[in-house]
C-alpha cells in the first residue's frame, strides 16, 4: 500500500546529497518545501534562479538556516510540516563551522520543524563519527543524541563514502600523474555510495517503519575497497598500467603538532590544524562499520544499499567529466 504524501521541510538541500533527496522526495508525490542560501553550492557561486532550476518540483524559500529568526519567518513561516530532513553538513569542517552547522544550524532545524507540528526527523549523518577525534565529528554526535531524546520518530543515516569524496584524482590521474596513496594504499577501505542511491535511501525512511528510531549505517552495493584498488579501477578504466606515489603517513604526524602549537599562539591557525587532524583520519580510518566487539572496521557488517558500483561512476565521469561532482572546501588532492 502507498504511504500518503508527506508535507517534507528539508534544509541543506542545495548541498549534493540534498538536490537528490529533494529531487527523490518530489518524484515519490510528497510536498517539499526546500529552504536554501540565495546565493549557495560551492563558494555561494549559485544564484537563486539557478538554485530554484536545481530543486524544481519543491517550493524553494530563501533565507539562514544558523538565524533562528530567519529560519522560522522565512522558512517555516508559521506552516505545518509533517517531517524535516536535514542535509546539513559543514563545508570544511573547521572547528566553528562544525558547531554553527553540524550542531547549531541543525538543532535549530529541529526546533523549528518541532515548532511547526513535525513528528518526524531524518538526518544525514556520517559514519566517521563512530571513532569521534573530530570537532565536526563531535558536533554531529551531539546533535544525534538530543534528536534521539527529542521524541520525535527518527532516522540517522551514517552513509560510509560518497563517490564525489574518493573522487578527488580522478583529473590528475586523466592527466597522466600518478595516484597518490598513504603507505602502500591498504590502510583503510570504504564501500561508496552513489548520490542517487543514498537519496533514495533517505526517502525510504519516510515510509519504512523498519528503518526509523534507529541509526542506519549504509554503504553502496559490492565489496569495500582499499585506496589502492580505487587507484587499479582508475588505471584499468583508463587502460594503463597503474602508477602510484606513496606517502608516509608518519607525516601528519609531523605537521598535526606543529600546527597545535602555533594555533596556541596565532589563533587564527585553528582550523589549519584541525584540517591537518581531518587528512590523518581519513587517510588512516576506514568508513566502514566500527565491531565495538573487536574494535576493528568490518565491511560485513557493513549493509550495502542501491544499485550504482565505483566502476559505474568512475566509467561516467571519464566520458562525460566531473560537473556536478565539485569537490569544493573538503579537496585533498
Amino acid at each position: 500500500m502507498k504511504t500518503p504524501a508527506k508535507r517534507v521541510f528539508i534544509v541543506g538541500s542545495t548541498g549534493y546529497i540534498g538536490k537528490f533527496v529533494v529531487r527523490e522526495l518530489v518524484a515519490r508525490g510528497h510536498e517539499v518545501v526546500s529552504f536554501a542560501r540565495e546565493r549557495s553550492g560551492v563558494g555561494a557561486a549559485m544564484s537563486a534562479a539557478e538554485t530554484r532550476r536545481q530543486l524544481q518540483g519543491s517550493e524553494v524559500r530563501f533565507g539562514d538556516v544558523s538565524d533562528m529568526e530567519s529560519l522560522m519567518r522565512d522558512g517555516i513561516k508559521g506552516e505545518r510540516f509533517d517531517v524535516v530532513v536535514s542535509c546539513l553538513t559543514s563545508r570544511t569542517g573547521g572547528v566553528k563551522d562544525a558547531w554553527s552547522i553540524d550542531y547549531q544550524a541543525t538543532r535549530n532545524a529541529l526546533d523549528a520543524g518541532m515548532a511547526a507540528g513535525a513528528k518526524q526527523f531524518v538526518l544525514l549523518s556520517a559514519i566517521c563519527v563512530q571513532k569521534p577525534m573530530l570537532e565536526f565529528q563531535r558536533a554531529k554526535l551531539k546533535f544525534e543524541k538530543e534528536l534521539i531524546e527529542s521524541g520525535l520518530t527518527y532516522s540517522i543515516v551514517r552513509p560510509t563514502a560518497f563517490f564525489k569524496s574518493i573522487a578527488g584524482q580522478v583529473e590528475s590521474v586523466k592527466k597522466g600523474k600518478p595516484y597518490v596513496v598513504f603507505g602502500k594504499g591498504e590502510l583503510t577501505a570504504c564501500k561508496p555510495i552513489s548520490e542517487a542511491d543514498l537519496a533514495r535511501f533517505m526517502a525510504d525512511c519516510l515510509e519504512d517503519p523498519a528503518k526509523q528510531n534507529r541509526i542506519l549505517p549504509v554503504g553502496g552495493p559490492g565489496k569495500a575497497v582499499t585506496a589502492r584498488e580505487q587507484g587499479e579501477l582508475l588505471f584499468e578504466l583508463l587502460g594503463r598500467e597503474p602508477k602510484f606515489k606513496n606517502m608516509p603517513i608518519r607525516m601528519f604526524d609531523v605537521i598535526i603538532p606543529v600546527l597545535s602549537l602555533l594555533a596556541k599562539l596565532f589563533p587564527k591557525l585553528e582550523d589549519k590544524a584541525e584540517f591537518a587532524r581531518i587528512g590523518k583520519y581519513y587517510c588512516s580510518e576506514s568508513m566502514l562499520v566500527l565491531d565495538p566487539r573487536t574494535g576493528k572496521y568490518d565491511a560485513d557488517l557493513t549493509p550495502s544499499y542501491g544499485s550504482e558500483t565505483l566502476r559505474d561512476f568512475y566509467s561516467r565521469v571519464l566520458k562525460e567529466g566531473m560537473t556536478g561532482q565539485e569537490l569544493g572546501d573538503h579537496a585533498m588532492f
